[in-house]
């Protein structure tokens, strides 16, 4: 219970300060990267949420199924829109992936010119 106590808590405290200081990011990821931070400067123990986060890893599948039944019910518009819909996810797969290639080829010049 300690561990589910710490998730939810830190979970609640990323909403906290998304709404209170209005951050474009979700509050979850805030809350994620502070217990992140949490973890790594042994605020928290690893042993205190270790078996709270394996049963909520292990169970994730569950997690998906709101998103899978919304996406159900709004199969008509996306039948509508599917090409619209696969040009994006085509075109923005392609960029992220030119993007990365050329970021990583860039460092790998950098890294080769100071011998690294």
């Amino acid at each position: 219970m300690l561990g589910f106590a710490i998730l939810l808590g830190f979970n609640f405290l990323g909403y906290v300060i998304q709404l209170s200081l209005h951050l474009p990011l979700p509050g979850n990821v805030i809350g994620l990267i502070l217990f992140t931070a949490a973890l790594f400067t042994k605020l928290v123990k690893l042993s205190w949420v270790e078996v709270a986060a394996s049963l909520l890893t292990r169970h994730m599948m569950l997690f998906f199924i709101p998103f899978t039944v919304g996406v159900l019910a709004y199969i008509p518009i996306i039948g509508a829109n599917w090409l619209a819909i696969c040009g994006g996810t085509l075109g923005a797969t392609l960029a992220v992936l030119v993007v990365t290639g050329w970021v990583s080829s860039k460092l790998g010049q950098e890294s080769t010119k100071y011998g690294k």
